[in-house]
Formats: structure tokens, C-alpha cells, sequence
């Protein structure tokens, strides 16, 4: 059994998630002018919000408005008015490992019980890594993407799905990281509390309106999943814990971009058709509404997301600044031609608008050719702290779209 102290991660101050750069970035940087145009380009994009990046004002001018005043209070309002705010650290946390050995996958796996101690109790999650054998690869992993599963697709021998096609992506020389959601927290309006949830909350109390729910529960969990990955027994099967990608599809992928957006440790963040509440715009007046969104699944958001149904523009932060919340780690967008719901039009808009909070820590550009709509489909796009694909097709993770993740240069800095 491998022990961890509580609190090992959480939001703050991002580090450069560059390797061989680890000090935190500085609020005085020796250069704060922005070297990008300071306002995008608005003309014949409805979809562009005009105040684009902070609460009440415009673009930030300086890394140090951006870090000490405006990332701070985008933060606490999406905590407030979207995804609820977070548990807490725990009072104490253990990793129980077995080894899986080789996998039906031509992997080696480890099973990773993850149990947390709250005020009132002790909850159990499932990780499972899954790295090269040595005949696949015989240096470091290039990188360890960890996926937030809420589909139960991977099991302890392995996965044939493409959502997680473990041949892919250890053939290539990566790990990947399953996190099991679905033990985080159900996604069942009436068993949603039934995982991490109740060791902070006592069973038969109402929520506190302010409390997250299951989107916040997962994107919890990945943190705690990124504690394993920091330990001795995770780096001595070949995680390199500053080369982590935290992943997630469609309503994992809103986890994934939360998770991204509030721990700085995750160097790469990204969301794969993650749609209404992860990289769409809200009032785009496309895909799936604030409405429609809290009415199928009230379990995943606090009450207070609810109020803004039928009523988008009354919301005082959008999906756009949420995306800025992961500068300067990489953040990777990427949308399909026909998942009208996810509204890949919207998720195109917001991914560019975020871009001048990378330009204020040096890494301007979007990698996009233009901003013309839609931009050329099946292609990865790679900017110095962004990254984006419009694959051709329907709703869905696919060995297409890995395709993009494991050959797109993402952990190369």
C-alpha cells in the first residue's frame, strides 16, 4: 500500500509546466506587454463575446492582473455559478496497488484502489495504468494521458473500445490512466452522493446550493488519480508526472477542463466534444442549452447553474474564460463536423478567444490558420499552448481522434 499526505494539489498559482522550468510563474514577469493583437478580431463572428476574458472589464493587460486579480476571481464564479465548489483536501488518503500483469491489450496494468478519509467517512475509487511493455518501448513513456471513464469501458484485463483503445496508445509509447467515475460519484440523480460525495456530507442533509455535484466530484477525483501519478510506485512504471494529460469525453470532458482549470499540476488538459458547460459557448443560440442541459442531468450542477436557464446571457462567466483558466498549461480542444449538440461552431469560438491569456505568458497563437469557420476538418492544429482538431463525423472519442492526441507533439514544450 502506498500512503499520500491530504492536500497535494489544488488551485493557485500555475506553475510553467515546461520540464526543467519549475518555478512558479511570476507575478512581476520581466516583460507583461502582450505581444498578440490585444482584442480578437469580432467582425462577422456573432459567436465572439465582447468582453472576452474577465469579469466586469477586458483583456487583462499583465501576467500579474491576470494571476493575482482576474484567474483568482474567474475561479471562485465558476465554482459559484457553474460547477459548484469542490471538496475539500482530504483528512487522509491511501493507494492499495495490484499488479494486473500483461493485458489482453499487450500492456502491463496496475488496479489502483484510491481511498479517500473525509469528516464522515471513507470512500473507494478505481484507477487502473496501463503502460508499454518493454519490448514496445525501452526509454521513459513519452507521456501518461489520464481518462476520466464514465462509461466503465476499461476493466482490469484490459479495453477494446475505441473510447480507449489501450493497443493505441501504448504501441505509441504512451501510458493511459483510467479513472473509473462511475465509483467517484454515479451518474444517477439518486445515487450521485453515494461516492466521494458522503465522506464530506453527511447521508440525509440537503447539499449546500453551493456544493458541487457530480462534474465537480470527477474532476475531484482526477486530482486525487494525479497523486497516485506523483508517487515513487507510479514514476518507477514510467510516469512522468510532469507529462500528464488529463482527458475527458463529452460530459467527462467538462470534468476534465474543471479539473485542468483548478490544478495547476495538469501540464496538458483536454476536451474531446465536451460541449454545454466545457468548451461551448453558452449563448450561441446551437446545441445544447443551459435548459435542456440541467433538465436531463440536475445532478451534475448545483442549483445555482439552474437559475441561468433561458437566460444564458445573465450568466457572468463563459466557457471561453474557463479555457483560460489552463494557461500557460496546453490546452487541446477538439469537436466533430456533426455533433450538433456539443455545437463544434461554438467550442471553435471560444477556443480562439481564449487565446491572449497564452500570449501574456509568452505563447501566443491558436496554431489555426485563420478564424474562418469551419477551419480545414481531419487536421491537428498546434499553437506554442494550444492545440485543436475538427475531426469529420458524429459525437464520440475514436482511435481517429487519439490519433491526433498521441502524434500531435503534446507533451513537447
Amino acid at each position: 500500500m502506498v500512503c499520500a499526505g491530504a492536500g497535494l494539489g489544488g488551485a493557485g498559482t500555475r506553475a510553467d509546466p515546461r520540464p526543467g522550468t519549475t518555478t512558479a510563474v511570476t507575478t512581476t514577469p520581466h516583460n507583461t506587454t502582450r505581444t498578440s493583437d490585444p482584442e480578437p478580431d469580432t467582425s462577422g463572428d456573432p459567436d465572439l463575446p465582447g468582453n472576452p476574458l474577465v469579469t466586469g472589464g477586458s483583456h487583462p493587460d499583465t501576467l500579474g492582473a491576470w494571476e493575482t486579480q482576474h484567474r483568482p476571481q474567474l475561479l471562485e464564479a465558476f465554482g459559484e455559478h457553474v460547477y459548484g465548489h469542490p471538496l475539500p483536501a482530504p483528512d487522509d488518503m491511501t493507494f492499495d496497488v495490484t499488479d494486473l500483469g500483461a493485458t489482453d491489450d499487450g500492456a502491463v496494468g496496475k488496479k489502483i484502489v484510491i481511498e479517500v478519509t473525509g469528516p464522515v467517512g471513507a470512500a473507494r475509487f478505481t484507477l487502473r495504468l496501463f503502460t508499454p511493455t518493454a519490448r514496445e518501448v525501452e526509454r521513459e513513456v513519452h507521456g501518461t494521458f489520464l481518462l476520466i471513464d464514465h462509461r466503465g469501458a476499461v476493466t482490469d484485463t484490459g479495453s477494446d473500445s475505441d473510447y480507449a483503445p489501450i493497443a493505441q496508445i501504448t504501441g505509441a509509447g504512451h501510458a493511459l490512466a483510467v479513472l473509473d467515475a462511475v465509483e467517484v460519484a454515479p451518474d444517477d440523480l439518486d445515487r450521485y452522493r453515494d461516492g466521494v460525495i458522503s465522506a464530506f456530507h453527511p447521508a440525509g442533509t440537503e447539499l449546500p446550493d453551493t456544493a458541487g455535484r457530480t462534474i465537480a466530484a470527477w474532476a475531484w477525483a482526477a486530482s486525487r488519480a494525479l497523486d497516485y501519478l506523483h508517487t515513487d510506485d507510479a514514476t518507477r512504471s514510467g510516469v512522468d508526472p510532469a507529462r500528464v494529460a488529463v482527458i475527458g469525453h463529452s460530459r467527462s470532458g467538462k470534468a476534465a477542463l474543471w479539473a485542468g482549470a483548478q490544478d495547476p499540476r495538469f501540464p496538458v488538459v483536454i476536451s474531446n466534444n465536451s460541449g454545454a458547460a466545457g468548451a461551448k459557448l453558452a449563448d450561441t443560440g446551437r446545441g445544447e442549452s443551459i435548459d435542456a442541459l440541467t433538465s436531463a442531468f440536475p445532478h451534475w450542477f448545483p442549483p445555482a447553474y439552474r437559475t441561468y436557464a433561458g437566460r444564458p446571457d445573465a450568466l457572468p462567466v463563459d466557457q471561453h474564460q474557463l479555457l483560460a483558466l489552463i494557461a500557460p498549461g496546453r490546452l487541446v480542444v477538439a469537436s466533430a463536423t456533426d455533433d450538433v449538440t456539443a455545437d463544434p461552431q461554438g467550442e471553435h469560438a471560444a477556443y480562439r478567444t481564449a487565446e491572449p491569456v497564452w500570449a501574456l505568458y509568452g505563447l501566443p497563437g491558436t496554431g489555426l490558420p485563420d478564424s474562418t469557420w469551419p477551419p480545414p476538418t481531419d487536421r491537428a492544429y498546434r499553437g506554442p499552448g494550444m492545440s485543436y482538431h475538427l475531426r469529420t463525423g458524429a459525437h464520440g472519442l475514436t482511435t481517429d481522434d487519439w490519433r491526433f492526441y498521441l502524434h500531435g507533439d503534446l507533451f513537447r514544450w
